[in-house]
């Protein structure tokens, strides 16, 4: 199993490349690790999936840290996926994390509510990804997406209208379950 430094590694690769901002990487695992929080008590083996996983955070910090889920990262950017792939089989995680290249939308379509879990990183507009993961989340599942260093973005109309509450968490996520 990959160790913390050869996470640090892979995440310093995908900066190097462009795919994560310019902060220092121990910071991102740190802003990751919320999201890990977040998923608290979910099952062994549940699948994970990763919006716009790009350079890999949250999700690689994910399959890091519970080596007990099953994680996806998706991407519709086949550069990113790509280099995502060699940082799985490098890190010897193939068995549990899956690298997919496809549009967020397609894989709400055709596979809805498949996920114990959805999290999103600078994804998209808020309400949008919102409105995404819930379609791919189960109806006892849990929605992670990292929030801005002030400010509530989500209002109770947009929670309604799409059918979720949101519970406590860490900070710098916004934690949410289908109702």
């Amino acid at each position: 199993m990959a160790d913390l430094d050869d996470l640090r590694a892979a995440l310093s690769d995908a900066q190097r490349l462009g795919f994560l901002g310019d902060r220092a990487i121990d910071d991102v695992i740190d802003h990751a690790r919320g999201f890990v929080a977040a998923l608290g008590d979910l099952g062994v083996d549940e699948p994970v999936i990763d919006l716009g996983a790009g350079g890999g955070v949250p999700g690689l910090v994910i399959a890091h840290d519970r080596p007990d889920l099953r994680v996806v990262l998706l991407d519709r950017r086949t550069k990113r996926t790509d280099f995502l792939e060699r940082v799985v089989r490098r890190l010897g995680w193939s068995e549990r994390v899956t690298v997919i290249a496809a549009d967020a939308a397609e894989i709400a379509r055709s596979s809805p509510q498949q996920f114990g879990a959805v999290v999103a990183r600078g994804f998209g507009p808020p309400a949008s990804t919102l409105e995404l993961a819930v379609r791919l989340v189960r109806s006892d599942g849990r929605i992670v997406i990292s929030e801005p260093p002030s400010g509530d973005r989500w209002t109770a109309a947009t929670l309604d209208r799409l059918g979720v509450r949101r519970v406590t968490g860490p900070p710098a996520v916004a934690v949410f379950e289908p109702v």
